[in-house]
C-alpha cells in the first residue's frame, strides 16, 4: 500500500500507464475525487483512506451514503465484492495483497451511529451560523450584534437556547443598540427565532452545545502506529444540506485556527475526505467561498491535507480547484452541453500525455479505472495517466447493523461524549437577571402597597386631639398653642399622604390643571 515513493494508487497492465503514487510529502497539498454515479469515487477514497492509516496518517472522512463503515472490518476472499479483488490486484502488480481493516472511529452529529459531534455556538461563529439558518443581510447583522453583546456583557454562547436568549435581551435593548450598530427590526428577530425552531426540528439541538470536540480525538494512532480512520456519519445529515456544509467548514476552520504551524511536513498530520463536496458551495455567499479559499490556501501549513469529493470539477469554485494538486478523475458522462464543456474543461486541467487525448479518456474509462495526476517532485504536476485503482482491503460496503453497535460500543471515547454537559451560559445569566428583576419590582410595589395602605391610618390619627384636658393641668396649653399642635399634625399628615402614590396623583392632578388653564 505504501513504499519509499509513497501511498500506491494503481496503474498495470498494458493499456495502462505507469503505476501512481501519490507522495506522502505533496499530500497536504490538497486533492480532488471525481466523477459520475457509480465510477468507483468511493472505492478510491475507501483505499486513500486505508493507505493514508497504514502510513501513520490519521483520517477524517464524511460517509454521505453510509456506505464506509465498512472500513472498521477486513474484507473477505468468498464475498461477492471482495473475491474479485485478488485478480485485481494480480494485474497491477500488487503482490502483497492482504485483507485487512484499519483502526476506525465512528462518529455521528445525532450521536446514533457513533460519538455525538458538538460545537457551541460561539465555535461555529456567526457567518456560519447565518449560512446554516439561511439569513438575509439585515437578518445576519441582528446575528452579529447578538454576538457582540455576548462578548460586551461576558455572557457564554454554547447552546441554542443561549443564541434564543441573547436574542431576546438584543430585542429588548433595540432603541439603544440601533444607535451603535444601526436599525434592528423586530421582525428581522423574529425570523431569526423562527429558523432557530426549524434547525432545532431538524436535530441541530444535538450539535450545539458540550462537551465539544477536541480535535486531538481525530489526530490518535493505534498501538501499531496507524493513523484512526474517523468516519463521520452523514446520512441522515444530507437531508439538511446546509446544515452538513455548515458542520463540515466548522471541523475545516476549527482545524486551521487551532492547529500550530508545521512548515512543510514529511507527511500530513491529518487528511480529510469530504465526500458530496459540492453541498459546501451551492448558494454560498462569496464571502464564505473566499474564507474557503483562503483556509485551503494556508491550512497546508497546518500538516492538513483536503481531499474533494464530487461528480464533476466544475461544482468546486475556480480559486479552490486551482489549490487541488493531487486528482484522481472518474469517468464523466457528457449527455448534455453543459456536461461536454464540464468535460472540457476537466481535461484541460492536467498536463498533458503524448500517449492518449485525456478528454477521451476520461470519457471511456470504464468503472473502478480513473485518469491521475499526482504532484511530483518540486510540487509539479504530474503527467496525467490512464490508471487501474487498487483494490481496498477492508470490507466494500457497509457494516451490518449489529457489527457497527458493537464497534461503537467497544469504542474508548464513549465517556468522554455520550453524556451532555450543560453549563451556566447566557441562557442561565439571563434568566437569572429576569428573576432578580422580578423579585426588585415585586418588593417596590409590595413597599408602594404598605405605604397607601399606611396613609389613611396616619391622616386619622392627626385629626384625634391628644392634648390636656381643661382643668386637670397647670400647665395647660391656650387655645392659640393647640390650634398649633394640632395644624403640625395636620400638616406632618398631609406630606407623608403626598409622599404616596395617591398623593402624587393628587399633586399632577392639580398641577396639571393649572398649566392647562394657563
Amino acid at each position: 500500500m505504501t513504499d519509499g515513493s509513497g501511498i500506491f494508487i494503481g496503474g498495470g497492465g498494458p493499456e495502462y500507464g505507469t503505476p501512481q503514487h501519490l507522495s506522502l510529502r505533496y499530500a497536504n497539498r490538497h486533492g480532488l475525487i471525481a466523477g459520475a454515479t457509480g465510477t468507483g469515487k468511493t472505492v478510491t477514497l475507501q483505499i486513500m483512506a486505508e493507505a493514508f492509516s497504514a502510513a501513520g496518517v490519521p483520517v477524517l472522512l464524511s460517509d454521505a451514503k453510509g456506505d464506509l463503515s465498512g472500513l472498521a472490518h477486513a474484507g473477505r476472499a468468498d464475498h461477492k465484492l471482495d473475491g474479485p479483488f485478488r485478480e485485481r490486484a494480480a494485474t497491477i502488480g500488487l503482490t502483497d495483497f492482504a485483507y485487512a481493516a484499519p483502526p476506525v472511529t465512528f462518529w455521528d452529529i445525532f450521536g446514533e451511529a457513533g460519538h455525538p459531534v458538538r460545537a457551541t455556538v460561539a465555535e461555529m461563529g456567526p457567518l456560519l451560523l447565518s449560512r446554516m439558518l439561511e439569513l438575509t443581510e439585515a437578518q445576519e447583522g441582528v446575528v452579529n450584534v447578538a454576538f457582540r453583546l455576548a462578548d460586551e456583557e461576558g455572557l457564554a454562547l454554547l447552546d441554542l437556547k443561549d443564541l434564543q436568549a441573547m436574542l431576546v435581551r438584543v430585542g429588548e435593548m433595540r432603541t439603544e443598540l440601533s444607535l451603535r450598530y444601526g436599525n434592528i427590526g423586530v421582525s428581522s428577530i423574529g425570523a431569526i427565532q423562527r429558523r432557530l425552531l426549524v434547525l432545532e426540528g431538524q436535530g441541530a439541538s444535538s450539535f450545539f452545545g458540550e462537551p465539544a470536540l477536541d480535535l486531538a480525538d481525530l489526530m490518535r494512532h493505534d498501538g501499531q502506529g496507524r493513523g484512526m480512520v474517523n468516519i463521520l456519519a452523514a446520512d441522515r445529515l444530507m437531508s439538511s444540506p446546509r446544515l452538513y456544509a455548515s458542520v463540515l467548514l466548522w471541523l475545516l476552520s476549527e482545524l486551521f485556527e487551532n492547529l500550530p504551524e508545521v512548515g512543510d511536513p514529511d507527511r500530513p498530520k491529518l487528511v480529510v475526505f469530504f465526500d458530496e463536496a459540492h453541498l459546501l458551495f451551492d448558494d454560498a455567499p462569496p464571502a464564505l467561498i473566499e474564507k474557503v479559499e483562503q483556509v485551503a490556501r494556508l491550512i497546508r501549513s497546518k500538516g492538513v491535507g483536503v481531499y474533494f469529493v464530487t461528480q464533476s470539477p466544475d461544482d468546486i469554485p475556480e480559486d479552490v480547484l486551482g489549490q487541488l494538486g493531487n486528482r484522481v478523475q472518474h469517468a464523466l458522462r457528457a449527455f448534455t452541453a453543459r456536461d461536454r464543456r464540464a468535460l472540457r474543461l476537466a481535461a484541460e486541467t492536467y498536463r498533458d500525455n503524448p500517449d492518449f487525448d485525456t478528454e477521451t479518456a476520461i470519457r471511456e474509462v470504464g468503472v473502478g479505472e480513473a485518469v491521475t495526476s499526482f504532484l511530483a517532485e518540486k510540487g509539479a504536476p504530474g503527467v496525467v495517466q490512464r490508471t487501474l485503482i487498487r483494490p481496498p482491503s477492508s470490507r466494500l460496503g457497509p457494516l451490518t447493523p449489529e457489527e457497527h453497535a458493537a464497534h461503537v460500543a467497544a469504542s474508548d471515547l464513549g465517556g468522554r461524549y455520550d453524556t451532555p454537559l450543560d453549563r451556566h451560559s447566557a441562557f442561565e445569566a439571563l434568566k437569572a437577571r429576569a428573576e432578580d428583576a422580578a423579585r426588585a419590582a415585586a418588593e417596590a410595589e409590595r413597599s408602594e402597597a404598605e405605604t397607601e395602605a399606611a396613609a389613611p391610618r396616619a391622616y386619622s390619627a392627626a385629626r384625634r386631639y391628644t392634648g390636656p384636658r381643661v382643668g386637670r393641668s397647670s400647665s395647660a396649653p391656650t387655645r392659640h398653642g393647640a390650634a398649633a399642635g394640632i395644624g403640625a399634625a395636620l400638616t406632618r399628615a398631609v406630606v407623608k399622604e403626598l409622599g404616596g402614590t395617591t398623593g402624587r396623583r393628587l399633586v399632577r392632578g392639580v398641577l396639571g390643571g393649572l398649566f392647562k388653564a394657563r
